[in-house]
């Protein structure tokens, strides 16, 4: 998951961290349209999954979140305990 500068925050799925998130940042070319108005971008939260599939399942299940739920997602993520109130 990224946190946008707007606060706003992406779900999506890849297979390598490093190069997806410089595209979201324009380093490289790709990246969303949602984050591309949005830079820059931050990773807060991220999972790794087996296979492709199983990734896609849960990108859906975490999409479909309210925003409070995916922000407990982020505060259990070790290396983000300290943005509590960067995002309320």
């Amino acid at each position: 998951m990224l946190r946008c500068c707007d606060g706003s925050l992406y779900t999506g799925i890849t297979t390598n961290l490093d190069r997806r998130l410089k595209e979201h940042n324009g380093d490289l070319s790709g990246g969303a349209r949602f984050t591309r108005a949005r830079r820059p971008v931050e990773v807060v939260y991220q999972e790794r999954q087996p296979d492709r599939s199983q990734a896609s399942r849960r990108e859906r299940v975490i999409k479909k979140m309210e925003r409070r739920q995916k922000l407990a997602l982020i505060y259990s993520f070790p290396q983000q305990s300290t943005l509590e109130s960067d995002y309320e």
